[in-house]
């Protein structure tokens, strides 16, 4: 029998849009530290949907060469806030900066159950850029108006600013030391045009740029703004990402490796505006520092280094290893393979126990698929935690199974781990998973 559960190593030559299919994601805010990697600090579009309720479950992602991104896991939910509302969801665009050895998570959450009055900007920190963080409270003494879309800039003299706004009006500030507070107080960006939400704020040879989505009616653009100051007052350049065909849009900026790049979102997935997902594409500058309008496209970037290596200590677990429940089988395909069938009926599902977590903590799970619906899903337990739908997009027939979805959870240590995925969501048949534990 062939080991079919191991993922092979990528083959991937761009990075292609949207570039995670496996969860929904929005609102990517992209950095660059230290270690030579991008990292995409984003939200999460909870499936199914209800408006944008229930966003949640912020995870990171991280890439050394922008075609491969590694789901580094889930790095705060709402029922990790103490002060937040009771009723959680509403964990809508954050954002990040690194200073001083520490790393900052920046979130807009409402603190009571009336969620429309009662916004605050959460802040969570940690050593590490992925894992680690614990929420630190809130930000004192802001508010007034939609208090959503966090955006920090740590400038090159190490001084710290703040951006937030929606509803038409954007503010900006300054840090404190402590990157909690703010020192003396918020003031509106002038000079801004049709400003809706989503600021973001970089630096490029001087000159500051402030990019933000418009109230173009269901189908917003991004629009942007040039200061010498990082308070402005801005001078408003014009649109240079037109609609995507998503109801909202909001992207960020960032440079790696001598390139720059352009981080959005559309709905190219569902179909739905309120459910997501990330993009890249290359952002060009003309010569007097103005942006050239993004091109849109399906195959994405470029490699810009070396695809990461197989994971030595990464698992198979075929699919004649698990239990069938709720009228799902296995069968043997005509190549001789075991295989999950029948994963379309409401209830059925397959179950993996007996999973080996290592010494615990992080694990991707890999599962390995084939499916000729457009879209289909499974819901994914892991140790009765319910992780919602992940996608399984077309592989064009219920026997090429080339599909591969993914997510990253944590584990137990050593066997004592369950993976169970339940149907009803569209044909599909599952060859097995493999899990591959972080070097934590």
């Amino acid at each position: 029998m062939r080991n079919e559960g191991v993922s092979a190593p990528s083959m991937k030559v761009t990075s292609k849009n949207p570039i995670v299919t496996s969860i929904y994601t929005a609102d990517p805010s992209a950095h660059v530290w230290g270690d030579g990697k991008v990292y995409i600090y984003a939200s999460h579009d909870m499936d199914p949907a209800r408006g944008c309720d229930l966003m949640d479950r912020y995870h990171v992602f991280s890439s050394s060469d922008m075609v491969n991104w590694v789901d580094e896991g889930e790095i705060l939910r709402s029922d990790d806030v103490a002060w937040g509302r009771p009723e959680g969801g509403f964990m809508w665009a954050p954002d990040a900066a690194y200073k001083n050895g520490t790393y900052y998570f920046y979130y807009p959450h409402p603190s009571g159950s009336s969620w429309n009055d009662t916004w605050k900007i959460g802040v969570a920190t940690s050593q590490r850029p992925a894992s680690g963080f614990t929420d630190q409270g809130y930000i004192e003494g802001l508010g007034g108006f939609a208090l959503i879309d966090p955006c920090v800039l740590v400038d090159d003299d190490d001084r710290a600013y703040m951006y937030y706004g929606g509803g038409s009006r954007c503010e900006g500030g300054e840090l404190n030391e402590d990157m909690m507070s703010i020192k003396g107080e918020m003031r509106e960006m002038e000079g801004l045009e049709d400003f809706h939400e989503a600021a973001w704020v970089f630096k490029r040879e001087g000159l500051y740029y402030l990019t933000y989505a418009d109230n173009l009616d269901g189908n917003n653009r991004m629009r942007y703004a040039t200061s010498e100051n990082p308070l402005g007052p801005w001078t408003y350049r014009g649109i240079f990402l037109e609609p995507t065909d998503c109801s909202t849009t909001h992207g960020s900026v960032a440079e790696f490796k001598g390139q720059w790049y352009l981080f959005y979102h559309n709905q190219d997935i569902s179909g739905e505006g309120n459910l997501r997902s990330m993009c890249i594409d290359y952002l060009y500058f003309n010569e007097d520092g103005t942006i050239k309008t993004v091109v849109q496209t399906k195959e994405g970037v470029q490699s810009v280094g070396d695809a990461p290596a197989p994971n030595p200590n990464e698992k198979a677990y075929p699919a004649e290893k698990c239990s069938v429940y709720g009228g799902a089988a296995i069968e043997t395909n005509e190549q001789g393979s075991s295989v999950v069938t029948h994963l379309q009926a409401a209830g059925s599902y397959c179950q993996f126990d007996n999973v080996d977590g290592g010494k615990g903590g992080r694990a991707t799970i890999h599962f390995r698929y084939a499916t000729a619906e457009r879209l289909a899903k499974l819901n994914l337990t892991v140790n009765g935690h319910d992780y919602s739908l992940l996608n399984a997009l077309s592989t064009g027939s219920l026997t090429d199974f080339t599909g591969k979805a993914s997510l990253t959870v944590t584990l137990n240590p050593g066997t004592d781990n369950s993976i169970k995925l339940t149907g009803g969501y569209g044909k599909i048949s599952l060859q097995g998973i493999s899990v591959s534990p972080f070097a934590d």
